[in-house]
């Protein structure tokens, strides 16, 4: 341990109705703009409370002695964590996946503000068990679960990590244009372009793409050294094919897609488009487990 105090990392996110605020002014001004499109604001409302009391409760089971700070998802690339945080995720189980790239195996309890309105897949402990989940995940004596993480490399390292998954196509979702290879074989695609998916993101965009196949792929699972990949919609003519579509990647196997896109093309995980790499013409992506995981606090 750190001759510091420890320091709790508390991370969340821009509430509907603080967005609603901050584009409209007040709330009064909100509920008219709502109102008029025959919406009503309390859905919001409710919501931005729920968090707001999720938030009292876990600052007050962390001891006044400790350090603490609170940092928004929009500022999560510019802050500056340190080995021996503890991560606190109060919000919603994609706020999880939005944290994790930043992360390097710091313990991450995920706290559910709002049960009626988030599965808790990641977000797996109400607030009050933070007094509790907080000083074990501290001392590192909190069980934690190693999630495989999604790993995309070009030649002259750059990089990009995901705990659901990475996108690699065009950013304007048009046609996307490339060269895949899987194992042995390697095929030209127009697609709407690809996903690689860990073990946590087959509980998500993955699996519903796999449920609406009827493909009979099997899933990782969140622990797994293993990735899913999917092709959207590939198109088959005389230059692109339609067989390499979807597989497992297991162990230290590698997807490897190389860009036929000019400025157009990109890789964006879990969602964040404006976190991304550009993938223009020629480029090479190798998509492989990484070599780090999210070190989730378990139950």
């Amino acid at each position: 341990m750190s001759a510091l105090a420890p320091r709790v990392v508390i991370i969340t996110r821009e509430t509907e109705y603080e967005r609603l605020l901050g584009r409209h002014g007040t709330r009064a001004q909100a509920e008219f703009f709502l109102r008029s499109r025959e919406q009503s604001i309390a859905a919001a409302l409710r919501r931005h409370e729920r968090l707001n009391a999720a938030l009292t409760t876990v600052v007050g089971a962390i001891p006044a002695a400790w350090r603490r700070c609170r940092v928004a998802r929009a500022d999560l690339d510019r802050f500056l964590f340190e080995p021996e945080d503890t991560i606190l995720v109060v919000g919603q189980d994609g706020l999880v996946a939005n944290s994790a790239k930043y992360l390097a195996g710091q313990p991450v309890i995920g706290i559910n503000p709002d049960p009626e309105e988030y599965d808790g897949v990641l977000v797996r402990f109400p607030p009050e068990a933070a007094a509790d989940l907080v000083p074990a995940a501290v001392e590192r004596r909190a069980r934690t679960e190693g999630r495989t993480m999604v790993e995309a490399r070009f030649a002259d390292g750059q990089r990009l990590l995901a705990l659901n998954e990475i996108f690699l196509g065009a950013r304007t979702h048009q046609s996307a244009r490339y060269r895949i290879t899987y194992r042995d074989h390697t095929e030209r695609h127009s697609s709407s372009g690809v996903i690689v998916a860990s073990g946590t993101g087959s509980t998500g965009w993955a699996r519903s793409i796999n449920r609406e196949r009827r493909a009979e792929l099997s899933l990782p699972r969140p622990t797994d050294a293993a990735l899913a990949f999917f092709v959207r919609e590939a198109f088959p003519s005389v230059a692109t094919g339609v067989s390499v579509t979807e597989g497992v990647l297991s162990g230290q196997e590698s997807l490897t897609v190389t860009s036929e896109m000019n400025e157009d093309g990109v890789l964006f995980g879990d969602g964040i488009e404006s976190d991304r790499l550009a993938f223009e013409w020629g480029v090479t992506a190798t998509v492989t487990v990484a070599d780090h995981r999210l070190a989730l606090v378990a139950p």
